[in-house]
């Protein structure tokens, strides 16, 4: 039965690969015109740290008791379920602000091989995956691929940050090693000012650091250039994975991967998923809202709609996850909605806020659109209503979508408050802008990393382009 179940699994992962047509690529010291970078050309590079966002790091089980114990937790294709609860799940602990470990021996660490960009490039690196060529675990891989092409030099110009992403994005811990890192790059490529590639909420963890060390931010960095970052939150997607969960993979896949309730019990605890609610602050068009069909017991059970927005939603959370609980070692633990954390999300949304580009750094943003993006969600329906909230979770939503990458809504990714020097959105959904090729060429223009694009752009711009590149809307600011 095993032999039968893994033979179909080859053969959808091998049609997978021929649907999306790609293959990893072998790394070579080549130009992006295909021809040799001169020794003149290479030492003006300035150094590029790339930073991941939420799921974007590769994190390693290490047990206190043994210092020879080192297990991939995350991401991993094969146990996917069964190691991310043994390792990963986790409590928030309202003294000190970090999340903990259910296990007290384990500790959760990021790989730093590769000078950062292991943890980051394909998240998944067994034999498994590079045999199969599994590209749905590809991450910065393209993008890497391409910056070597041109020439950046691993260690000297091209670094990676990952981090644990289920801690806070203003945690000591991730903030001082975002300045760990840009300080080697800075040093490493003979005092050059760092220009950062942040993806998803790895904007948000660059946006706090700015907020929190502007003085350092003006000193390492040139430019910033953030791609598909929720800067205004993510409501639909964050809403909903706080009472349902979060799926990375879907269809036949999604069984040999981690359960969405599997992972709806950790981001309960995480301080990351709280920091992408949508802000209450921010004017949206239109408010998101969560909706549930509820039961009415004094109208003989019949169904109100009841609407909640985004100050309200808090009192539906508390209700709908109090009695959430999880089994870990044969204990049953409560994982409520975390009011502790909440609070703390809080602060980092008015730490974001007050954050204030410097003059000296240029601010780039791409964003996705003409993807179907939750926006308002909604529980049970008029014919099956919602009687106690509890039901909430183990229940199918329903979503009305806008305009974005699947993930994060253009009003969103575009909300920075910075004078930037370009906005771009380009058609891919929320991972694939890692590996567009129209993102992956205006990185060389903004780098200046192509001969053909080396001049500055002085005015800020927002552009959207097709799938073919062709531009479809121009407008400036």
């Amino acid at each position: 039965m095993l032999g039968a179940v893994l033979r179909i699994r080859l053969r959808v992962l091998r049609r997978h690969l021929r649907l999306r047509g790609r293959r990893r690529r072998p790394r070579s010291r080549r130009s992006c015109g295909e021809t040799a970078v001169s020794e003149e050309e290479e030492g003006t590079r300035e150094p590029v740290l790339l930073v991941s966002g939420m799921g974007g790091s590769v994190l390693h089980a290490r047990r206190r008791s043994d210092p020879k114990f080192d297990h991939r937790a995350w991401v991993r294709i094969l146990l996917a379920d069964s190691d991310f609860k043994k390792y990963l799940w986790s409590l928030y602990n309202a003294d000190t602000g970090y999340v903990e470990s259910l296990d007290d021996d384990v500790e959760i660490v990021v790989p730093e091989d590769d000078h950062g960009l292991f943890a980051i490039d394909v998240l998944d690196p067994s034999w498994f995956v590079e045999i199969l060529h599994l590209t749905m675990v590809y991450h910065f891989h393209d993008m890497i691929d391409m910056l070597i092409e041109c020439g950046y030099e691993k260690g000297t110009t091209l670094f990676g940050y990952g981090y644990d992403f289920r801690q806070s994005n203003r945690i000591d811990k991730a903030l001082a090693g975002l300045r760990a890192k840009l300080e080697t790059a800075y040093k490493a490529s003979g005092g050059k000012k760092v220009n950062i590639i942040s993806h998803s909420m790895g904007g948000l963890l660059v946006r706090c650091f700015m907020s929190m060390n502007h003085d350092v931010f003006a000193k390492y960095v040139n430019k910033w250039i953030c791609i598909a970052c929720p800067f205004q939150g993510a409501p639909g997607c964050i809403n909903d994975s706080l009472l349902t969960g979060l799926q990375f993979v879907y269809g036949f896949e999604s069984f040999f991967f981690v359960s969405r309730w599997t992972m709806h019990q950790l981001l309960v605890e995480c301080p990351s998923i709280y920091e992408m609610l949508p802000n209450p602050n921010f004017k949206w068009k239109e408010k998101p809202i969560v909706q549930v069909w509820r039961k009415n017991p004094d109208k003989d059970g019949t169904a109100d709609l009841v609407l909640y927005e985004a100050t309200e939603c808090v009192s539906l959370f508390e209700e709908a996850l109090q009695n959430n609980e999880l089994k870990y070692n044969g204990k049953t633990i409560a994982v409520p909605f975390n009011m502790a954390i909440f609070k703390w999300a809080t602060e980092t949304r008015r730490i974001l806020e007050n954050a204030k580009l410097p003059d000296t750094v240029s601010f780039y943003s791409i964003y996705g659109t003409s993807y179907e993006t939750p926006y308002d969600v909604c529980y049970g329906t008029e014919s099956s209503p919602i009687g106690d909230l509890s039901e909430v979770c183990r229940t199918v939503p329903a979503y009305t979508y806008v305009d974005g990458d699947c993930t994060v809504p253009v009003e969103s990714a575009m909300a920075d408050g910075f004078a930037a020097k370009e906005r771009v959105g380009v058609r891919a959904d929320h991972r694939g802008l890692l590996c567009d090729e129209n993102v992956l060429e205006l990185l060389k223009k903004w780098l200046g990393a192509s001969e053909n694009t080396r001049h500055r752009v002085s005015k800020s711009r927002v552009m959207t382009f097709s799938q073919k590149g062709a531009p479809i809307r121009f407008c400036k600011d």
